[in-house]
């Protein structure tokens, strides 16, 4: 075959191609429609947020009013190692998508080499030509040139693969999204839950001074002679009481320091002086924009990775499906062949060379048939999986709220019982000092005070934790740019095969 023959062949075959490649085996993919209902759980929190301004989504943390905050979530944003371990599964489906979208172009190659070889005088080929003048055993042969080859995407099932690759490659991508939302949400909750042990350790060890104050009082009032031995040893039962919540309440606090450092990607006790002063439990921010569940779906990275490894199922149905019908590839090479260097790139050591192959599994369908219902069976549980993380999301959301809303309310009426046994316990001392009531009414006011200081802290640190756990619910930490794989777009059409 001339070169011009070769090269006219190449041309038709790549038009026809090129005719045929419009046509791809298996189902159009449609995004899965998912109708929901508004949370019913909003108007809850709406009516305990008494007009407070509402933060952007994507940095929630700055709605807290606290600098620590929205330092601490940054610095872990920055350093967090799992972070850092989602990016680089995303550079590796990157990777992967690139392969599979190079697949669909000409490869091509640059050969060269020389052969240097000695002859066997009883090989087969010596033993015939070394009559002839000339014959040398030594023998070298130099080579050089290039080489292309290229599978025809027929019946689209690179292209399948292709876009079962990138759709991979955005589900890794919200993969990292899903785990930037992680880290901030676990950054904030160890940092709030910080400020309110330290709040309770401040509760208490005032306490502690009230109930020592309460002991020497008693024992004056024995040595006076107006209290008993039992006032003393009641007094002093108060006192170890309050002292012996202490040490709980620092291994609490330092299991979440040292819980913040490893989140920021930092041994243990990295920050600890950073957050020693204690500071006050942040007050929550409104939740704006909730009552929309298709903006959920939108902006939950793990029901947008649901969605894409979704789309990447359904390609693969029409990957398998291409293999029912032939391959066609094209290959060709260029190039110089001599024995001689002195001949190496003359006109007569050009070498042209192509070539075409069909490979078509037509005693194998059986295998086929097999590997398209497996890619069905895949599709169909990605779907249900994809199903049932928008209902798992939406019942994070609605848990979320329903806890948001709970413990705002919860912190308002133990605003309320502090207030109160505040006062009960004052006038409880001076009843006590003027000797109309005893010491065990002051005891119990004592008492029910320090459990409600405590509760009233713990709940505080409570609610803000509910808001930003409100926040992950909804999605919030990550600036979702120009994303489009809204979850909630249509229903999945039928298969439409060539």
């Amino acid at each position: 075959m001339t070169r011009a023959s070769l090269g006219r062949t190449a041309t038709l075959v790549a038009m026809a191609s090129l005719g045929l490649s419009a046509c791809a085996v298996g189902p159009d993919y449609h995004r899965p429609q998912a109708q929901l209902a508004p949370f019913h759980s909003l108007a809850a929190v709406q009516r305990t947020q008494d007009g407070r301004a509402i933060p952007p989504l994507d940095h929630w943390w700055t709605g807290f009013d606290d600098p620590e905050l929205v330092t601490i979530v940054q610095r872990a944003l920055a350093q967090n190692l799992d972070l850092a371990a989602a990016l680089a599964r995303v550079r590796q489906a990157r990777g992967v998508a690139a392969g599979a979208g190079a697949n669909l172009l000409p490869t091509f190659d640059l050969n060269s080499g020389v052969t240097a070889e000695r002859l066997s005088e009883y090989g087969p080929f010596s033993y015939y030509a070394n009559g002839f003048p000339g014959f040398h055993r030594d023998q070298r042969e130099f080579t050089v040139g290039p080489a292309a080859s290229w599978e025809i995407d027929l019946f689209g099932g690179l292209r399948r693969a292709a876009a079962a690759a990138r759709a991979e490659e955005e589900a890794a991508e919200s993969d990292n999204a899903g785990v930037r939302v992680s880290v901030a949400a676990d950054a904030a909750d160890a940092y709030l839950q910080i400020r309110g042990l330290q709040a309770q350790i401040d509760v208490t060890q005032n306490q502690i001074e009230t109930d020592d104050h309460l002991v020497r009082l008693t024992a004056f009032r024995r040595s006076a002679g107006q209290g008993t031995d039992r006032e003393v040893a009641q007094a002093e039962a108060l006192l170890h009481d309050a002292q012996a919540t202490l040490p709980d309440l620092r291994i609490a606090l330092e299991a979440q320091m040292n819980r913040l450092d490893v989140l920021m990607g930092a041994q243990p006790g990295t920050y600890a002086r950073e957050l020693s002063v204690p500071g006050a439990i942040p007050s929550v921010p409104a939740i704006g924009d909730a009552d929309r569940p298709a903006d959920m779906l939108r902006r939950r990275p793990d029901v947008i990775a649901a969605e894409r490894r979704l789309a990447a199922s359904n390609e693969r149905i029409g990957e398998a499906i291409a293999d029912y019908y032939p391959k066609i590839s094209l290959s060709g090479a260029l190039g110089f062949d001599s024995l001689r260097a002195n001949h190496f790139l003359s006109a007569k050591a050009f070498q042209p060379a192509g070539s075409g192959a069909l490979r078509w599994r037509l005693f194998d369908f059986g295998k086929v048939a097999a590997e398209v219902t497996q890619a069905r069976g895949a599709s169909a549980e990605a779907l249900a999986q994809y199903r049932q993380t928008v209902l798992r999301a939406a019942e994070d959301v609605e848990n979320a709220l329903s806890a948001l809303a709970e413990t705002q309310i919860r912190v308002q009426r133990l605003n309320e019982e502090v207030a109160s046994l505040e006062r009960a316990r004052t006038l409880s001392e001076v009843a006590f000092k003027a000797g109309s009531i005893t010491l065990t009414d002051v005891l119990d006011a004592d008492r029910q005070l320090l459990v409600a200081r405590n509760a009233l802290d713990a709940t505080r640190a409570s609610a803000a934790r509910s808001a930003v756990g409100a926040y992950r619910a909804l999605g919030g930490g990550w600036d979702i740019g120009g994303q489009e794989h809204v979850a909630a777009a249509a229903p999945i059409a039928a298969s439409k095969h060539l």
